[in-house]
């Protein structure tokens, strides 16, 4: 149910990461196999460096020269395959990342654009950027050190302890299998104590950059009520809820790191207390006690890089629970997979029976039945709360009806896929918004492949030529963040500028005179009525001098029709209708009932 909260436990979205994961592994698999190669290179030469330093050590008391310097340049050629095979491997599984990343925030971003109206009515844009941000860096992530260092590094772990039983005696062993053991029970449930102090500084983040960008995005109303303090400190009071999560992330951070750093200490102290007394006993030669130092680093620098990789890992997987919550939301309005496109033949549409609620204890329509005719202009009126603004959204199919049926030439619009549908309606809004880029772009987004000639006739249809042409750049004139340079009245041309360049057989106008001066209003008007002729159209409207000449009228009240006919019939019936022209025709007596919005 829209409104709760996903139940997701942390458990789930691991297995959630997996699952998702390795099928963006296995798109490069050549790339993967090269670089498992690279892996193995990498981590042999790594364990055999120490043998290496071991012969130096052993043989710098030798007569000949040629031998120390033979196993010096040997020392560097195994200590330069280390890093190159690791560097190499790191450039081969790169293009594994990146892809995987692309395709990921891909997903992400269309799944978003495939949920309902509701849930983005309900959203907070800056939070859920922050979000989508932290998760894509959270896969990088884990695909990376997952995949080429966790397995990896247990590996090496264990090559090193089968080589120590091996040529030496047991207690090497043993004291790295007890290190290792314990630095990873250490690691584990400090980390996972620590986890909550991730999400609390993750949620603070994500709050106060909600906060921010509301704030901004408010900007003009922030100053009509001078209310730049209180936005201050509201952000500041965020920004405190932050810098205490973060304070508690860091010191949880420091005593996790401390108790690994003693771990990997005492185990190096005691293996080469071991090795000493091994060297003074004489079964150990000077070379048997570098190789066991090196050893133990060569161990222990891997661990502790083990140890930041789970750490970093959980708190990834911190990052992309949200992430993984966004991609589990299904959206209200679904349609089957097989669902047919709409065909619109002669653009007839029909509510019948129809009950719609937002909530249940909210009902918006009520038995509501009417039939827009082909190529006919109707208009919707009424009072405030009369559901006027939610017909256009059935039709829309942002919702789905709760009885009944709405039907486009007899096609009910449950049965047909939404992207035709919304093909085939154009709808220029109350509130027209605008995207931040110029007037030509903003217009031809109406149809994409449009030519600047195509876009210029569909201004011109809008009456936006002598208003371009007071303006210094013309067409390229950037509109700001949602359109905030221009006026209401130059928005809802651009709008219906944008709506007429689409050509759809079905043109829906909410309000969309409502910012226009009487000039502008007329323009509009004659605009509106010459497209008439070529598409079926529905007009919602509260001044009803704007939809006179329509060729049917239907009057709403509480979400039922209570009236319809054109305007000089409804006006003779003396009616709701004509209570409302009278009403906007002159001033409403003292105490009269208003149903004007």
């Amino acid at each position: 149910m829209r409104g709760q909260k996903t139940d997701v436990t942390f458990a789930e979205v691991n297995w959630a990461a997996v699952r998702q994961l390795f099928p963006y592994l296995l798109e490069f698999k050549g790339r993967i196999f090269f670089a498992i190669l690279c892996l193995i290179a990498a981590k042999l030469a790594s364990v055999g460096l120490p043998f290496v330093l071991k012969d130096i050590v052993d043989n710098l008391d030798a007569n000949l020269l040629i031998v120390p310097l033979a196993l010096l340049i040997a020392y560097g050629l195994v200590r330069f395959s280390t890093v190159l095979f690791g560097e190499l491997r790191d450039t081969l599984f790169g293009r594994v990342t990146e892809r995987a990343m692309r395709r990921i925030g891909l997903k992400v971003f269309q799944h978003l654009h495939k949920l309902d109206l509701d849930f983005h009515l309900n959203r907070r844009t800056g939070g859920l950027s922050r979000d989508i941000e932290r998760g894509t860096t959270g896969i990088s992530f884990i695909l990376r050190f997952m995949v080429f260092n966790i397995v990896p590094t247990l590996l090496e772990l264990g090559m090193v302890v089968v080589v120590l039983l091996l040529n030496y005696r047991p207690g090497f062993a043993l004291i790295v299998l007890a290190a290792v053991l314990l630095y990873v029970l250490f690691s584990v449930f400090t980390t996972e104590w620590r986890t909550r102090f991730i999400r609390e500084a993750n949620t603070a983040e994500s709050e106060t950059s909600t906060r921010a960008v509301d704030s901004l995005l408010n900007y003009e109303t922030v100053k009509y009520f001078t209310n730049e303090d209180y936005e201050a400190q509201n952000y500041d009071r965020d920004l405190a809820s932050w810098e205490s999560a973060r304070r508690k992330n860091r010191l949880s951070l420091f005593a996790l790191n401390g108790g690994q750093a003693l771990i990997i200490s005492a185990a190096m102290s005691a293996a080469l207390i071991l090795a000493a007394y091994e060297v003074k006993a004489g079964n150990m030669t000077l070379g048997d006690f570098v190789l066991i130092n090196a050893f133990m680093m060569q161990i222990f620098m891997p661990l502790n890089f083990l140890g930041f990789v789970y750490r970093e890992m959980k708190g990834s997987m911190t990052n992309i629970e949200k992430m993984f919550a966004l991609l589990n939301e299904k959206p209200a309005v679904e349609e089957a997979e097989d669902a047919p496109d709409l065909v619109v033949k002669k653009g007839e549409i029909e509510f019948k029976d129809v009950d719609f609620a937002y909530q249940s204890s909210r009902q918006i329509l009520q038995d509501l039945s009417f039939k827009v005719k082909a190529k006919s202009k109707v208009a919707i009126v009424g009072g405030s709360g009369a559901g006027k603004s939610t017909l256009f959204k059935l039709l829309f199919r942002f919702y789905d009806v709760t009885r009944g049926q709405i039907q486009i030439d007899g096609q009910d619009l449950r049965d047909v896929n939404q992207r035709s549908l919304r093909k085939a309606i154009g709808v220029v809004p109350q509130d027209a918004v605008l995207f931040n880029t110029s007037i030509l772009e903003n217009v031809r987004y109406g149809r994409i492949d449009a030519s600047d000639e195509q876009v210029r006739q569909a201004l011109k249809m809008a009456h936006l030529e002598h208003f371009i042409a007071q303006l210094p750049e013309g067409v390229d004139t950037l509109v700001g963040e949602r359109g905030l340079k221009l006026s209401g009245g130059e928005k809802q041309r651009v709008a219906i500028a944008r709506a007429i360049l689409k050509q759809p057989p079905i043109m829906i106008f909410d309000e969309a005179t409502s910012s226009l001066d009487s000039e502008s209003e007329k323009e509009i008007l004659a605009a509106i009525a010459d497209i008439a002729h070529e598409q079926t159209t529905l007009v919602i409207a509260h001044r009803l001098s704007t939809i006179v000449d329509a060729d049917h009228i239907i009057v709403l009240e509480k979400g039922r029709k209570v009236e319809e006919g054109n305007h000089q019939a409804l006006l003779a019936a003396k009616g709701r209708y004509a209570e409302l022209w009278n009403i906007q025709q002159k001033k409403p007596p003292v105490g009269a009932q208003s149903y004007v919005e």
